[in-house]
């Protein structure tokens, strides 16, 4: 058995009703049916109009609404059959006439069943139309439901040779066998009822959306349809306000354990929402948001299936106070969060939740610091991509600009990315507000990542504890992947044994370059490869800031002063030498580890010798990895290093 229930707009003309025809007579192919049906999309407003109006204005809406109908059956019959279709109609408009006035709301769907009904039988399908009223009982406002099932599954069973039984939802007879209904939406009830009494494999929500969506997309147009969701949180989205489905619909499906598809009758092969026994997560994931105004504030119904996690709280709550929602309320009642906020804010509210938890695969927004050498061939490289990133803002300084970052923080959504691409010594005290902020980072600045432990410690939890990521990839070897190589082996617990890096470029292209030292260091400086100053270079604090960063992401809480530094100098130097930064294994160490940079003399079978200009190597020997692990290539080239900082914006 099937039960398959079609809105007001799904009958709201010829059209629609043959859409519906269409569907119901393939259904029915498969196995029997059970057609549930609301009033003619307008119907029951002008009913309800009708019993409060002068009996001459009631006379001409209910004659309105006559001609409404027959104007459908003009489309959908001919001859006789138009005739008798018509003549029914009719002598349902006679008995409202004739009915109470509270009870007029109750015809549409008499009206809407009897054409559909007509048209099925008509076209050759075996069709009875059956009462609601009389099957489904309401005892103190409430369903009777072993009464009312009961007596569902005698008509049915009754009728062995009938193929589809087509019933008016919405309505129900009280203790008296009197007309009653089931409040506004409860067509989705009755087809619930249905399918509950009848043990149906398959219920039907029919209406004019392509499922339950993550919000209402007349007011977020970026609502997207949510394909499966628990009898929980659907229950606890319609009861807070998504129209799509009527709440109490939820109850009797779940309890027979019958899932329910939400499926757009304007196109049928849409897959729509499918409401079930889903499982329950320790840490629930957001699915939706509910809207409804009670005077003048508004209520947001943020639903999860499953518990919600303190931190996904603490995130929605932290979002909405950077908007500036004022006289926020907020609620945890397990899978939900409820929020009240001023009816002037609820659609900025609405929309900042929306993007914040489901706007996930949007274009990602950059803003920018540094529009040096890397920040300008990024700049290029984006224009040039199909990548999804709008460049939102970009400080030209190589310094902390407080403008720009307020600006950031101000209007930044949950895909913005912070980009580093400064030589700033001071940029880094940013990091951690942007990150609180919600903000991620990607930075090609060793000078940000190679600052006091302790700084850089916050750095890292801030980016743990806000679920955002901190990537730089290019401050150490540019484009190589020589970070991730060991962050990976530390986080398998295969303990690093040694790092041997020559990661100075500067340095590499003097001892290789076959010049005299001194020249060797001044073609350096004119193609800017030195420091400002190149004794900087030679003293070791490029290989030096390099080192702490990788010493750290090995998981060593490395600090400049630990590190045993001997210069360059120039009258001792010697062709079979490369300036090496070292980090050993050496148990009798505080940290475990001793760290070095220094000339180092190397042997003809040294991989390093093989360097020239400005290639970095790294030599990575751990516990298990018999043989060592060896990250060779170019570590410079503003292409090269923009190129993996996009890298980084992107994965």
């Amino acid at each position: 058995m099937q039960v398959l229930k079609f809105g007001g707009s799904s009958v709201a003309d010829a059209t629609a009703m043959s859409r519906v025809l269409d569907i119901v007579s393939k259904a029915a192919e498969k196995d029997k049916v059970v057609l549930v049906s609301s009033a003619i999309s307008g119907a029951t407003d002008l009913l309800i109009k009708a019993s409060g109006s002068s009996e001459e204005e009631r006379n001409a809406l209910l004659e309105e609404l006559k001609k409404k109908h027959f104007k459908i059956i003009e489309r959908l019959f001919t001859g006789r059959e138009q005739f008798d279709t018509k003549e029914s109609i009719e002598q349902i408009h006679k008995r409202l006439l004739e009915a109470r006035r509270d009870d007029y709301q109750a015809f549409g769907e008499l009206f809407s069943t009897t054409i559909l009904a007509k048209k099925l039988a008509y076209e050759g399908l075996d069709t009875l139309w059956i009462d609601s009223v009389d099957l489904i009982r309401c005892k103190m406002g409430s369903v009777d439901k072993e009464y009312s099932y009961k007596r569902i599954r005698e008509v049915v069973e009754s009728h062995p040779e009938i193929r589809v039984f087509v019933a008016p939802g919405f309505i129900a007879g009280d203790e008296n066998a009197q007309i009653c209904t089931l409040g506004r939406g409860g067509s989705d009830y009755s087809a619930a009822l249905y399918a509950a009494a009848l043990g149906a494999n398959t219920l039907q929500i029919w209406t004019d959306v392509p499922g339950i969506m993550t919000t209402n997309p007349k007011e977020v147009k970026k609502a997207q349809t949510i394909s499966r969701l628990s009898y929980q949180a659907a229950f606890c989205l319609a009861s807070h306000g998504a129209k799509v489905l009527y709440a109490p619909t939820v109850a009797p499906a779940q309890e027979a354990g019958i899932d329910i598809q939400i499926l757009n009758s304007l196109d049928p092969k849409q897959k729509g929402s499918v409401i079930c026994d889903y499982p329950a997560r320790e840490e629930g994931e957001w699915i939706g948001i509910a809207k409804r105004v009670c005077g003048d504030t508004a209520e947001l119904a943020l639903v999860a299936d499953g518990k919600i996690a303190q931190q996904s709280i603490e995130d929605v709550r932290m979002r909405l106070n950077k908007r500036d929602i004022s006289q926020l309320e907020f609620r945890d009642e397990g899978n939900y969060l409820l929020l009240k906020v001023p009816v002037s804010q609820a659609l900025d509210a609405l929309a900042t939740l929306h993007y914040f938890c489901f706007e996930k695969d949007d274009y990602r927004k950059v803003y920018l610091a540094g529009k040096g050498a890397v920040g300008s061939a990024l700049l290029k490289i984006i224009a040039e991509s199909d990548a999804n990133i709008d460049i939102c803002a970009i400080s030209a300084h190589e310094c902390e600009d407080e403008a720009f970052f307020r600006k950031m923080m101000e209007e930044a959504s949950p895909n913005s990315i912070f980009v580093d691409c400064t030589d700033s010594e001071s940029i880094w005290k940013w990091y951690v507000p942007v990150l609180e902020a919600g903000i991620n980072i990607v930075s090609s600045n060793r000078r940000a990542l190679s600052v006091p432990y302790a700084e850089y410690a916050a750095m890292k939890r801030s980016a743990r504890l806000s679920r955002r990521f901190l990537r730089y990839e290019t401050t150490v070897g540019t484009a190589l992947p020589v970070l991730f190589s060991i962050a990976t082996s530390a986080a398998s617990s295969d303990e690093i044994l040694s790092i041997e890096a020559v990661v100075s470029c500067t340095l590499n292209f003097i001892l290789t370059s076959e010049l005299p030292f001194a020249q060797a260091l001044k073609k350096a400086q004119e193609i800017g490869l030195t420091e400002k100053d190149p004794s900087q270079d030679l003293l070791g604090r490029d290989a030096t800031r390099k080192l702490l960063i990788l010493a750290r992401e090995a998981g060593v809480k490395l600090e400049e002063k630990d590190i045993e530094i001997e210069p360059v100098e120039e009258d001792k130097v010697r062709s079979n030498q490369r300036f090496v930064a070292s980090l050993v294994k050496d148990d009798s160490s505080a940290l475990g580890y001793k760290a070095s940079i220094r000339m180092k003399e190397i042997d003809e079978t040294h991989p390093a010798r093989s360097l020239k200009g400005t290639e970095n190597m790294i030599i990575i020997r751990s516990t298990y990895q018999p043989s060592p692990l060896i990250i060779q290539g170019a570590g410079e080239g503003a292409m090269m290093a923009a190129s993996r900082v996009l890298n980084d914006i992107l994965r």
